[in-house]
């Protein structure tokens, strides 16, 4: 997994809203998620079919013909990767560094006040 192309998709609104909208329901066309974009910004089916390249770059969303029709649906893994790799280790020390935040503060508020 390319750390840097999930972080690149990720960076875009548009894509979001994409990701969300397939996270609401899986198995979409693109016309259905460019009626999705539609109601959030004008751009064009070869706009929204772009930024979905991109997704599926990234490997974010994979794609099965069905048909006709190219049903788009969502990978949660490369998001999972990121969160283990960038965010999960980080968690701990957040909590950690929460409970010294908080004894300090209880400390300091029951302090006899030194005037």
């Amino acid at each position: 997994m390319d750390d840097d192309l999930v972080f690149r998709a990720l960076a875009d609104p548009v894509r979001r809203l994409l990701m969300d909208a397939l996270f609401e329901r899986d198995g979409r066309s693109l016309g259905e998620l460019e009626d999705v974009v539609a109601g959030h910004v004008e751009m064009t089916r070869f706009g929204v079919s772009k930024h979905l390249r991109l997704l599926e770059a990234a490997g974010l969303v994979s794609t099965r013909k069905v048909g006709r029709v190219k049903e788009h649906y969502l990978n949660p893994v490369p998001i999972q990767q990121i969160h283990r790799r960038w965010i999960g280790k980080y968690t701990d020390r957040a909590r950690t560094a929460d409970a010294l935040i908080e004894l300090k503060e209880r400390l300091e508020d029951t302090t006899p006040d030194q005037e």
